[in-house]
């Protein structure tokens, strides 16, 4: 249970820290396009904003799921 956790908090922390490097390095970028969801535009972010959320949200998603995927102790043997 405890190394659930610390991989949940671990890819939890990697990803905030992703993400805030981020938008620290998305400051200065000349070229915004917007993107099309459907039912209509997203404000102009940069191409690598976008990338790059992406990567962080992965990042995230990927920590999440090999912290839930972990298998865990067998049952004791009651005997």
């Amino acid at each position: 249970m405890l190394l659930r956790l610390r991989l949940l908090v671990g890819s939890l922390l990697g990803g905030t820290l992703l993400l805030a490097l981020l938008c620290l390095g998305a400051q200065n970028l000349e070229v915004r396009p917007q993107l099309s969801l459907g039912f209509g535009r997203s404000a102009p972010l940069p191409t690598g904003f976008i990338v790059g959320v992406a990567l962080v949200l992965g990042v995230i998603s990927g920590g999440a799921s090999a912290a839930l995927l972990l298998p865990g102790r067998p049952p004791a043997n009651e005997g």
